[in-house]
């Protein structure tokens, strides 16, 4: 019986190991446009806000039944592109898990 549970625990640990390297060697390319937008003045970065807004809008007003597999994958990768790099732009916002969430009920529940 210990023999199957320390089996079971090993399996759980290399499983948790292997998802945690396979995270670690990931990167994300938000980074480059938060670095970009670092170095922009306000001025700058609402000029490019409003250059991103035109072009997506030139985009969803485009006959896209005439353009072929490729160039309508090269268009949503162009499309979100400019989403991250405008996210990156707007600073962000504030995001709860569910966790959080759950805790801060608990928390007033107790309180109250």
């Amino acid at each position: 019986m210990k023999k199957k549970i320390y089996l079971i625990a090993v399996t759980m640990l290399l499983t948790v190991v292997a998802f945690n390297s396979n995270a670690a060697t990931f990167t994300d390319n938000k980074d480059i446009y938060k670095e970009a937008a670092s170095h922009m003045t306000n001025e700058q970065r609402v000029a490019r806000v409003e250059e991103i807004k035109l072009r997506v809008n030139e985009i969803k007003a485009m006959d896209k039944s005439q353009l072929n597999k490729a160039e309508k994958k090269e268009l949503k990768s162009e499309l979100k592109n400019l989403k991250h790099e405008a996210q990156a732009m707007g600073g962000g916002g504030v995001y709860l898990s569910i966790g959080a969430i759950i805790i801060i009920i608990l928390v007033l529940i107790l309180i109250l």
